[in-house]
């Protein structure tokens, strides 16, 4: 099923701003990985630490909020490629992750 027409405007452009941040090199942008990953596969990319909002701006911190209340709201599972970011997944894994790519390669 898709939930692309669900998507709200306001989820979409969080989901942008987060994956825009997770590219840079930063240690926000580390922790939105982290995040983006939990959200993915956290048993083989890891979790996501609750306390990692403190060391996040403001903003940051919303737009997670925004994402987390809209998967929360819907009755099925939702991941990042229902937004059309499964390549932008792949390349933060390669980014964040190497290992991962290493211990499993195609």
């Amino acid at each position: 099923m898709s939930v692309t027409p669900m998507i709200h405007p306001e989820v979409r452009e969080a989901v942008d701003r987060l994956f825009d941040l997770a590219r840079s090199d930063t240690g926000q942008a580390r922790r939105v990985a982290d995040f983006l990953f939990a959200w993915w596969n956290a048993a083989s990319l890891g979790g996501f630490d609750i306390a990692d909002l403190f060391s996040l701006d403001r903003a940051v911190a919303a737009d997670m909020a925004t994402v987390f209340a809209f998967l929360g709201k819907h009755p099925d599972a939702i991941y990042a490629d229902a937004f059309g970011r499964e390549d932008d997944m792949k390349a933060l894994i390669a980014l964040w992750r190497p290992h991962i790519i290493a211990e499993n390669p195609a």
